[in-house]
């Protein structure tokens, strides 16, 4: 059954068709009455917003740099460094975690390799193209 509703919302009248309809896809006969009217809704004042706190890369980051780097292949946030400075690795291991879509992904070795400086940090977030780390 089809009902009609008058909505306003924020000055402006709006009329709205409704059909109900129960959990079995079956239209609801309802008897048609009187709908009492609802009270305006008064706005809640709130404390004004703070800034989510994001955190800071090491001091060290780097703009541009020389030599081979991995950089951040998306925008997204460092979950986890799986290496430490002065690590080998081997071309396919896992680096970090960075979420990016609320998808984890892993960045791993392009090369056999020894970890050189790590710029980023957990819960850090990064823009495409960061230098994540340096190998030596």
């Amino acid at each position: 059954m089809l009902r009609k509703f008058k909505i306003n919302i924020d000055g402006k009248e709006y009329l709205v068709e409704m059909e109900e309809i129960t959990e079995g896809g079956q239209p609801v006969n309802v008897a048609a009455g009187p709908v009492a009217p609802v009270a305006p809704v008064t706005p809640v004042t709130t404390a004004a917003p703070v800034a989510p706190v994001t955190p800071t890369a090491p001091a060290s980051v780097p703009k541009t740099t020389s030599g081979k780097v991995m950089r951040a292949p998306m925008p997204g946030t460092i979950l986890k460094i799986l290496v430490e400075s002065g690590s080998s690795v081997k071309k396919n291991q896992p680096l970090l975690i960075l979420e990016a879509m609320k998808m984890e992904n892993e960045i791993v070795a392009e090369e056999d390799a020894v970890i050189g400086e790590i710029f980023v940090i957990p819960n850090q977030v990064v823009k495409a193209d960061d230098v994540l780390l340096s190998f030596s």
